[in-house]
């Protein structure tokens, strides 16, 4: 096997870069929750107490979009508000969580080294009549 794709395949396949994929996999598919529970559970309840306001709809246009007839030629220039106040209400959201599921995961790793190491074991009976015959010799010398 070439030294290349040896050094390569210890690579790929080592523990570390398997767990972070599969954490980065895991990730996505939280942040599309965290998206779904922001656009879709919590803004519409937000734009009804402010009178039926759809946040993804509220933008400045800076320039209409040229149309013709229904083909359009040129589409608006506008400043999105509204989505960005709902991406980022969805950054926050993503980032308490993290935030909470990574504290979570310090503290049970903190009580975890906190254990205290078991105490060795005492010393069989043999050991201790061993000790004492050691002891008597040197005492003789």
């Amino acid at each position: 096997m070439h030294p290349m794709l040896k050094e390569f395949k210890e690579f790929a396949f080592k523990g570390n870069l398997i767990d972070m994929a599969v954490g980065i996999i895991i990730g996505g598919a939280f942040g599309t929750v965290v998206k779904s529970l922001v656009d879709n559970i919590m803004m519409p309840p937000l734009g009804k107490l402010i009178s039926g306001v759809d946040f993804k709809n509220m933008k400045t246009i800076l320039e209409p979009a040229v149309m013709e007839g229904e083909k359009v030629i040129k589409p608006e220039v506008a400043l999105n508000y509204g989505q960005f106040f709902t991406d980022f209400l969805s950054f926050i959201l993503l980032a308490l969580a993290v935030f909470i599921v990574v504290k979570k995961v310090l503290v049970a790793m903190k009580k975890e080294e906190a254990k205290p190491e078991p105490a060795p074991p005492e010393p069989t009976a043999e050991e201790k009549l061993l000790a004492e015959i050691r002891d008597l010799l040197k005492s003789q010398n």
